[in-house]
């Protein structure tokens, strides 16, 4: 009787159905699965083809970034470290010879601290110039060092004609920077010495991305910056020279009034 039996058998239309939404989901899973691996594979893809555009390097690049980073290092020479260091750390770029040295987090914790003081102390007029002096010692042994690092020690050649390159641009925008800043700070008024200075931040920033991302552009830019920064050096410095010409002037016709005036009682 069906009272005593175990158990009953489904209807056909049931088992049909059971059978219908267990394939649609395995069919599901499976579609999930396929997707997934293959958006993987796509994010994979592209990240090696982003990372083979930006990392891979030909010598064009390679002197452009050389010559940035020897130029900036002039301007602001922990900006340069920081920021390249930074690009290498978050994988944007794979750094060329002994730059990854700069994507160090000891080497970013550091030139943090530093970008961090030199981004104040530029933009206050008189602190500013006794940093330049401080730093005028060190921007330019290490705008050499970082431009012959693009090329490390597999290419000595082009290292060694990269230092000389690097270190020459990094004394021209020193030079124009301090000789620039003096005349500057013969104003009074503090807005033109800040404005120089995000102008200079701004310059460093823009030269390293050009220098990666339009080679060529950067350096025809770089050629008529360059001229023009001896333009302005010899500019300022005549201009220094006769203001201080004139307090000579004035403070010699000063102490000879002085002199005179201080004999006149005993005549």
């Amino acid at each position: 009787m069906a009272a005593n039996t175990l158990f009953t058998l489904p209807s056909p239309a049931l088992a049909a159905q059971e059978v219908e939404r267990g394939l649609a989901e395995r069919v599901t899973e499976g579609w999930h699965l396929a997707e997934s691996a293959l958006a993987g594979d796509s994010a994979r893809q592209l990240g090696e083809q982003v990372s083979a555009t930006l990392g891979t390097m030909d010598m064009t690049s390679l002197i452009a970034l050389a010559a940035a980073l020897g130029w900036a290092s002039g301007l602001r020479l922990y900006a340069v470290v920081f920021i390249v260091g930074l690009i290498g750390y978050l994988e944007w770029v794979t750094l060329p010879g002994a730059l990854s040295v700069l994507q160090s987090p000891v080497v970013l914790f550091f030139s943090g601290i530093l970008l961090f003081a030199e981004f104040f102390a530029d933009k206050i007029p008189g602190l500013d110039s006794v940093w330049d002096l401080l730093q005028s010692v060190i921007r330019v042994p290490a705008g050499a060092a970082l431009a012959a690092s693009v090329f490390g020690a597999d290419h000595a050649s082009m290292a060694l004609v990269a230092a000389l390159m690097g270190g020459t641009l990094a004394a021209t925008s020193q030079v124009a920077k301090t000789t620039a800043r003096a005349a500057i700070n013969t104003s009074p008024e503090p807005l033109s010495n800040v404005g120089a200075s995000l102008v200079e931040d701004g310059a460093t920033v823009g030269a390293i991305w050009l220098a990666l991302v339009h080679p060529l552009a950067f350096g025809i830019l770089l050629v008529m910056v360059v001229l023009g920064m001896w333009l302005l050096t010899w500019v300022m410095f005549r201009f220094l020279r006769a203001a201080w010409q004139r307090l000579r002037r004035l403070f010699g016709a000063s102490g000879h009034t002085a002199t005179v005036a201080a004999a006149e009682p005993g005549d």
